[in-house]
Parts: C-alpha cells; sequence; structure tokens
C-alpha cells in the first residue's frame, strides 16, 4: 500500500512499534476514548492522503478487565470498556467516512474500502458457555450489532463492514498462555481482509476467514 498509517495510546507500552520503519509507514498518537481527538486525528490522515481516500479502516484498539462473575461486575468497568470498545469505534468510523467514500478499488482488492471491527468469540452470544466478562463480552456483543448495522446502512456506498475474531494471541491482553503468536494472526487476517468481497458484508469471521456465530 502507498500509504500505511498506525496508531498507539501509550508510548511507554508501544516502543515496538515506534521502532519500525517504513516509507509508506506514518505512526500517530491517539486515545480513542477521548471523542475530541478523532476529528484531529482525520485531519492527519486525511492530509497525508490527498484525496486517495482511504480503503481499509481497522478499528483495533480494545480494553478487557479482570473481574469475571456478576458478583464482581463494577459500574466504572463497564462504562470505560463500552467507551473503548464499542462507542469509540462507531464515532471513529463517522469521523472517517468521508474518506472510505472516496476510496476506489485497487488492483488487489475486490471491494472500494472496508471497516474491519475488532471483535472476539467472547463477543458472541451463541458461543457464550462459561459466563462472566461482562464487561468485555458485552461491549464486543454491543460491537457486532454495530458492525451489523454499519453494514446495511453503507450497502450502496461500496464499503463492506465486518467483525473480525483474531484468534487467542499470545498479546498483554491475551497472556503468555495464548496459543497463537501475533505474526500468525497478522499474516491470516491480513490475507483474509484482502480477499474480502461483498458476500463477507455484514459478517463476524475470524482470522482464517471462517464464519462465527453472533
Amino acid at each position: 500500500p502507498e500509504h500505511i498509517f498506525a496508531t498507539y495510546r501509550d508510548p511507554a507500552k508501544s516502543q515496538e512499534l515506534l521502532n519500525l520503519k517504513g516509507k509508506n509507514l506514518r505512526i500517530l498518537q491517539i486515545d480513542v476514548s477521548n471523542f475530541e481527538n478523532h476529528k484531529e486525528l482525520y485531519t492527519k490522515v486525511s492530509g497525508e492522503l490527498t484525496g486517495a481516500g482511504l480503503n481499509v479502516l481497522f478499528n483495533n484498539a480494545g480494553i478487557s478487565t479482570k473481574n469475571a462473575r456478576i458478583t464482581g461486575a463494577r459500574g466504572d468497568d463497564l462504562l470505560n470498556s463500552f467507551i473503548t470498545n464499542t462507542i469509540a469505534p462507531i464515532l471513529l468510523t463517522k469521523t472517517f467516512l468521508p474518506l472510505l467514500k472516496e476510496a476506489k478499488k485497487t488492483q488487489n482488492l475486490n471491494y472500494n474500502a472496508a471497516i474491519v471491527n475488532m471483535s472476539s468469540t467472547l463477543g458472541s452470544i451463541e458461543l457464550n458457555e462459561q459466563g462472566g466478562l461482562y464487561p468485555y463480552r458485552c461491549s464486543k456483543a454491543a460491537l457486532n450489532a454495530a458492525t451489523k448495522s454499519m453494514s446495511l446502512d453503507l450497502k450502496d456506498t461500496g464499503i463492506i463492514t465486518i467483525s473480525m475474531h483474531p484468534g487467542w494471541v499470545r498479546t498483554e491482553m491475551g497472556g503468555k498462555n495464548a496459543p497463537m503468536d501475533i505474526e500468525t494472526s497478522c499474516a491470516d487476517m491480513l490475507k483474509t481482509i484482502l480477499n474480502l468481497n461483498s458476500s463477507h458484508n455484514g459478517k463476524f469471521i475470524q482470522y482464517d476467514g471462517k464464519e462465527l456465530p453472533w
């Protein structure tokens, strides 16, 4: 791609990203939970694109708390999770819609633009057989609902919207016991995103393209 934009919130936890080099890579700082920052990010990105449009918006920011059962549910955990995991992706997508609508098909894509909302199987109501994890489960289920609505609202624009489960990955959130490394998850997700078409619009899929139940 001619342009890749990567964002981070906390420099102390993002050194690996900040160390990356590439003539097409632009690294920008933003706290997506501060909605006032969305327009500033849009201005920076649109200034770099100079009318080219944005082919993929990847809403990846997410938080998870450790409180598992109903007896440990806390209001601030629920609110913060919904702000970062659900509300921020909705409002960021709204802000970036003009750039997504400007995007045109490239030789490598079957669509003009795509919105990829990072979800999780923990947000699947049908797959929930263990309970608990109220802030994360509920906020990701709500994000899945937003994905479905976006896919319907934007179906005539050439923009595809999906929810994507990255797998259980060895990250700060996933923990060291997760079975999948970051490189494998990212490579599989990239392949899946590059192979999206209109039949995927409004679907919940995992890193390897397999469709998941809501």
